[in-house]
């Protein structure tokens, strides 16, 4: 009894720790596993289609909120200044916008995230599908089953009374006469010869070269996103110059601007007169207009937009001067009456709106001649001061002079210098190739075996396959009738 209960305690602690050791290999980590874990995800489709949708998502967001201008979101104490300005507008979601990356989508970690992800699995796509590709096109699979040319989507039997020999000849010289590579393959086990059909064997290549472009787009948007630079709200007023950030070292000034007008009102041409300056000194100038832009050194100025702007002055106690200068008013009110614009006082840390009456507007609070301030300071959603200056008179207050000196017009302009453009190119035109070929040059493959029936006629069983072809089936049934009128001749 004591032995048998030593033994069974002996056989017990052996099947414990029998179960511990497949416990520990089931949870041990394998270097293998783990490749063959992220392959095998980075080459579903489903993550793919998922990545896609979520970089959609994310260019929304960064069409419909509105995003930090490049100048703006380099520069932390002015970026704090247009965060308050967004307020009014997006109340408590400013702070979740701005701590998601919403205000900057583009250079988020998170559209950069998605894009290396989704470059990641096209190119784990690609490899995977490229062999299968090749083989396909070099060495394709040239005997079917009976089972195959009695099921195919597209299926025939043509009989002749001719040897196999002549019936595979007949046959070859059909298909070549249409431009189709043959390669035959007799089986002397069977006595059936094989007949292998295409027609545009490199065609399939054309996804592959489609994925490829659109992982060279999205490296020609990512080198435009890291190292270049865009910014669609430049504004210069006339007679100012403004530096244009973005480590260009340039800065642009408005000589000039005129607009016409077509008898209906609609503007018909509009340019802006520019000059650009490297470090003080005079580099490049030109008239603009829409689609005639300035480039210098890469860097390209656009002409996109127009409206009026306030000159403005404003010193301190002691007299010296703060700002001079005009300030573009580049939005409007929600009805639409009035033209706003900011003015930003980054050592005072003050904001000021500057807000006049819209071309053909009734303001019963600000007449003619006149601008209104509403003055925060940074951080406040209330303002601290709001005045109404006259053209041409000092107002003090809280312990600065602000003078409206007088109306100006201000030249809307697109500032970009893009390095990863001629990937985009590059890649646009791969794509258009790899379009042109799936879409233009359709791989189509027939099988045929060619066997002696029992009464000496030879009969030439075919079939194929399509899909996404809507055009083979007229295509088939053309070359069923030359090959029935080609035996019909040799007969």
């Amino acid at each position: 009894m004591t032995q048998l209960s030593r033994t069974t305690a002996i056989e017990r602690r052996a099947a414990a720790a029998s179960i511990g050791s497949d416990l520990d290999s089931d949870v041990a980590f394998s270097p293998t596993g783990a490749l063959e874990w992220l392959w095998a995800t980075f080459t579903s489709m489903r993550l793919a289609l998922a990545l896609m949708l979520g970089l959609a998502l994310l260019a929304l967001a960064g069409s419909v909120i509105i995003q930090a201008p490049a100048g703006v979101a380099s520069d932390p104490g002015a970026y704090n200044a247009w965060l308050q300005g967004l307020k009014p507008r997006y109340g408590g979601f400013t702070t979740i916008f701005d701590k998601l990356g919403l205000f900057n989508v583009f250079a988020s970690i998170w559209f950069r995230g998605l894009a290396v992800a989704l470059t990641t699995s096209i190119l784990a796509c690609s490899i995977k599908r490229a062999p299968t590709l090749w083989k396909a096109a070099v060495h394709p699979r040239t005997r079917m089953t009976d089972t195959f040319y009695g099921s195919a989507p597209y299926s025939e039997n043509v009989a002749a009374e001719m040897s196999t020999a002549d019936a595979v000849a007949t046959t070859q010289r059909v298909f070549r006469a249409s431009r189709y590579r043959t390669i035959v393959d007799a089986d002397a086990t069977s006595g059936i010869t094989h007949l292998y059909v295409d027609q545009n064997r490199w065609a399939p290549f054309g996804t592959v070269i489609a994925h490829l472009a659109v992982v060279v787009v999205l490296a020609g948007g990512m080198v435009g996103s890291i190292m270049g630079y865009r910014d669609e709200g430049f504004a210069v007023p006339v007679g100012s110059t403004v530096a244009v950030g973005g480590g260009t070292g340039l800065s642009v000034e408005a000589v000039s601007f005129s607009d016409s007008y077509y008898d209906n009102g609609a503007p018909s041409d509009y340019a802006s007169s520019l000059v650009v300056y490297r470090d003080g000194t005079q580099v490049a100038a030109k008239t603009i207009r829409v689609n005639d832009p300035l480039e210098v050194d890469g860097t390209a100025f656009y002409q996109s937009f127009f409206g009026p702007a306030a000159i403005m002055t404003v010193s301190d106690a002691s007299g010296a001067s703060l700002f001079e200068g005009g300030v573009p008013l580049l939005w409007s009110s929600d009805d639409d009456t009035r033209r706003i614009g900011q003015l930003t006082l980054s050592d005072q840390n003050i904001i000021v709106y500057v807000v006049g009456v819209a071309s053909g507007r009734v303001d019963a609070n600000i007449r003619a001649g006149q601008m209104q301030l509403e003055i925060y300071r940074a951080g406040d959603e209330q303002p601290f001061a709001l005045e109404t200056l006259n053209q041409g008179e000092p107002l003090a207050i809280g312990g600065l002079t602000y003078t409206f000196e007088r109306e100006q017009q201000f030249t809307g302009l697109i500032v970009a210098r893009d390095p990863g453009q001629p990937l985009v190119w590059l890649g646009a035109l791969a794509l258009v190739l790899g379009c042109f070929l799936v879409f233009l040059f359709p791989n189509r493959r027939i099988w045929a075996a060619i066997r002696t029936r029992p009464d000496g006629v030879a009969q030439v069983s075919l079939g194929a396959t399509a899909r996404h072809d809507a055009a083979f089936a007229p295509e088939f049934t053309r070359l069923i009738e030359q090959v029935r009128l080609a035996f019909a001749g040799a007969a």
